[in-house]
Protein backbone atom coordinates (compact mmCIF):
# COMPACT_ATOMS: atom_id res chain seq x y z
CA UNK A 1 0.00 0.00 0.00
CA UNK A 2 1.17 3.26 -1.12
CA UNK A 3 1.50 5.95 1.59
CA UNK A 4 2.45 10.03 0.60
CA UNK A 5 2.43 12.43 3.88
CA UNK A 6 2.89 15.99 3.20
CA UNK A 7 4.07 17.95 5.23
CA UNK A 8 5.90 22.12 5.68
CA UNK A 9 2.77 23.55 4.57
CA UNK A 10 1.91 27.18 7.04
CA UNK A 11 1.45 30.87 6.75
CA UNK A 12 4.02 33.17 4.94
CA UNK A 13 4.47 36.20 3.88
CA UNK A 14 4.37 37.39 0.35
CA UNK A 15 8.07 36.96 -0.90
CA UNK A 16 8.60 34.35 1.30
CA UNK A 17 9.70 30.69 1.16
CA UNK A 18 8.67 27.69 2.36
CA UNK A 19 9.60 23.85 1.14
CA UNK A 20 6.99 21.00 1.16
CA UNK A 21 7.97 17.85 1.46
CA UNK A 22 5.90 14.54 0.79
CA UNK A 23 7.36 11.16 2.54
CA UNK A 24 6.82 8.21 0.33
CA UNK A 25 6.03 4.66 1.68
CA UNK A 26 5.29 0.98 0.71
CA UNK A 27 6.95 0.48 -2.45
CA UNK A 28 10.06 1.36 -4.03
CA UNK A 29 9.25 4.92 -6.37
CA UNK A 30 11.78 4.14 -9.11
CA UNK A 31 9.77 3.85 -11.64
CA UNK A 32 7.01 6.09 -10.63
CA UNK A 33 6.49 10.01 -11.39
CA UNK A 34 5.66 12.11 -8.59
CA UNK A 35 3.47 15.46 -8.56
CA UNK A 36 2.05 18.10 -6.74
CA UNK A 37 -1.06 19.87 -7.44
CA UNK A 38 -2.99 22.63 -5.48
CA UNK A 39 -6.35 23.03 -4.58
CA UNK A 40 -7.90 26.75 -3.72
CA UNK A 41 -11.33 27.13 -2.40
CA UNK A 42 -13.82 26.88 -5.45
CA UNK A 43 -11.52 26.05 -7.46
CA UNK A 44 -10.34 22.87 -9.47
CA UNK A 45 -7.25 21.28 -8.76
CA UNK A 46 -4.23 22.14 -10.54
CA UNK A 47 -0.95 20.95 -11.67
CA UNK A 48 1.78 23.07 -10.13
CA UNK A 49 4.96 20.50 -11.06
CA UNK A 50 6.44 17.10 -11.49
CA UNK A 51 9.36 14.78 -11.18
CA UNK A 52 10.54 11.62 -12.97
CA UNK A 53 12.26 9.18 -9.82
CA UNK A 54 14.34 7.73 -12.14
CA UNK A 55 16.00 10.30 -14.29
CA UNK A 56 15.07 13.41 -12.63
CA UNK A 57 13.34 14.84 -15.23
CA UNK A 58 11.13 18.13 -14.03
CA UNK A 59 8.24 19.95 -15.72
CA UNK A 60 6.16 22.79 -14.02
CA UNK A 61 3.39 24.93 -14.56
CA UNK A 62 3.56 28.34 -16.04
CA UNK A 63 2.44 30.30 -12.82
CA UNK A 64 5.68 28.64 -11.02
CA UNK A 65 8.61 28.75 -13.05
CA UNK A 66 11.66 30.36 -11.73
CA UNK A 67 10.17 30.13 -8.36
CA UNK A 68 9.01 26.46 -7.56
CA UNK A 69 11.74 23.95 -7.65
CA UNK A 70 10.70 20.16 -7.44
CA UNK A 71 13.35 17.62 -6.42
CA UNK A 72 13.68 14.67 -4.63
CA UNK A 73 15.98 12.41 -1.84
CA UNK A 74 16.26 8.62 -3.06
CA UNK A 75 17.85 7.80 0.55
CA UNK A 76 14.72 9.24 2.27
CA UNK A 77 12.47 8.70 -0.34
CA UNK A 78 11.26 12.01 0.06
CA UNK A 79 9.87 14.56 -3.01
CA UNK A 80 10.04 17.85 -2.37
CA UNK A 81 8.88 21.28 -3.23
CA UNK A 82 10.93 24.19 -2.56
CA UNK A 83 8.52 27.23 -3.26
CA UNK A 84 10.30 30.80 -2.98
CA UNK A 85 8.59 34.53 -4.26
CA UNK A 86 5.57 33.42 -2.52
CA UNK A 87 2.43 35.18 -3.81
CA UNK A 88 -0.99 35.35 -2.35
CA UNK A 89 -2.50 33.60 -5.26
CA UNK A 90 -0.39 30.60 -4.45
CA UNK A 91 -2.50 30.35 -1.12
CA UNK A 92 -3.65 26.44 -1.64
CA UNK A 93 -3.77 23.09 -0.04
CA UNK A 94 -0.90 21.24 -1.84
CA UNK A 95 -1.31 17.55 -2.61
CA UNK A 96 1.44 15.41 -3.44
CA UNK A 97 0.74 12.41 -5.95
CA UNK A 98 2.11 9.22 -7.70
CA UNK A 99 1.68 7.56 -10.76
CA UNK A 100 3.34 4.80 -12.90
CA UNK A 101 3.36 6.72 -16.32
CA UNK A 102 6.47 7.23 -17.49
CA UNK A 103 6.13 11.03 -18.54
CA UNK A 104 5.13 14.24 -16.21
CA UNK A 105 1.46 14.47 -16.60
CA UNK A 106 0.00 17.29 -15.94
CA UNK A 107 -4.00 16.45 -15.40
CA UNK A 108 -4.82 15.01 -12.09
CA UNK A 109 -6.44 11.79 -13.50
CA UNK A 110 -3.11 10.21 -14.44
CA UNK A 111 -2.10 9.78 -10.65
CA UNK A 112 -3.35 6.99 -8.64
CA UNK A 113 -1.86 7.68 -5.17
CA UNK A 114 -2.15 11.19 -3.35
CA UNK A 115 -1.42 12.45 0.30
CA UNK A 116 -3.76 14.30 2.66
CA UNK A 117 -2.58 17.83 1.46
CA UNK A 118 -0.93 20.29 3.33
CA UNK A 119 -2.30 23.87 3.77
CA UNK A 120 -0.03 27.02 2.18
CA UNK A 121 -0.90 30.40 3.45
CA UNK A 122 0.77 33.67 1.97
CA UNK A 123 -0.99 36.39 3.37
CA UNK A 124 0.29 39.75 5.19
Amino acid sequence: QVQLVESGGGLVQPGGSLRLSCAASGRSFSSYVMGWFRQAPGKEREFVTGIKWSDGSRYYADSVKGRFTISRDNAKNTVYLQMNSLKPEDTAVYFCAATRATVVHATARWYDYWGQGTQVTVSS
